[in-house]
């Protein structure tokens, strides 16, 4: 299993030795030994290596990995560049498209946003192959809910874009009046058209971080080289 290493080691690092994360470590390596899990083990904690703590500037909160081979990659709504885009990202895309102008790109890697501060944060950061939340109430929500008060805390301007109810639950945590929440309901086919086309969550960030004075997310994911 993958560690956490920098800021984030320093922010977490005391959860680590919870009893809670105790539990939650050993049913993890039994997992990976006796079953098919996603993302890779070297890829559980991509996301706060790609986003350190001190770069963060957005917050997208997923709740559990994709289930389905070669496809998750350790980043919330984000696949590996050869595998085809979920219907909840090609919704993502469409209101990209929408709300900025951006081209729809032929794959769904997001990379590009972690590296530039918007941290893809999955409430549960593992899941078995093909059974959809088998890894939810093991403690990895626990782990991601010191996360965010993690961020909470932070002496910064944030923004917290929380699509659907799972992720909307975490506002509560979200006291700090320089940060900015954003609510919409899930991407996903079931309930995008229930107003998350349209909630312009995109731009609405970059307005938050420019009137702070905080460089502006470039969300068009470019196409890879072949």
């Amino acid at each position: 299993m993958a560690a956490i290493t920098g800021e984030w080691l320093e922010a977490l690092g005391g959860e680590f030795h919870k009893e809670y994360y105790r539990n939650l470590y050993r049913f993890i390596v039994e997992e990976y030994r006796t079953h098919v899990v996603f993302p890779p083990s070297e890829d559980i904690f991509n996301a706060f290596h790609l986003t350190p703590l001190s770069q963060v500037k957005a917050v997208i909160l997923g709740q559990d990995p994709y289930h389905n081979d070669g496809q998750a990659h350790g980043l919330c709504f984000s696949v590996q560049p050869q595998v085809e885009i979920p219907p909840s990202l090609v919704n993502i895309y469409k209101e990209l498209e929408s709300d900025l102008g951006c081209r729809i790109p032929s794959h769904g890697c997001l990379t590009k946003w972690a590296e530039q501060g918007v941290l893809l944060l999955n409430t549960v950061l593992t899941v078995r192959a093909h059974q959809a939340f088998s890894h939810q109430g093991q403690g990895w929500e626990q782990f991601t809910d010191e996360v965010i008060r993690v961020l909470n805390r932070q002496d910064r301007p944030i923004v917290f874009l929380l699509w659907g109810s799972p992720a909307q639950k975490k506002a509560a945590m979200l006291t700090n009046p320089k940060h900015l929440v954003l609510k919409a309901p899930h991407p996903s086919p079931l309930s995008a058209y229930r107003g998350f086309f349209g909630c312009r969550h995109f731009s609405k960030t970059n307005e938050f971080l420019k009137a702070n004075g905080e460089r502006e997310i470039d969300w068009q994911i470019e196409e890879m080289e072949k």
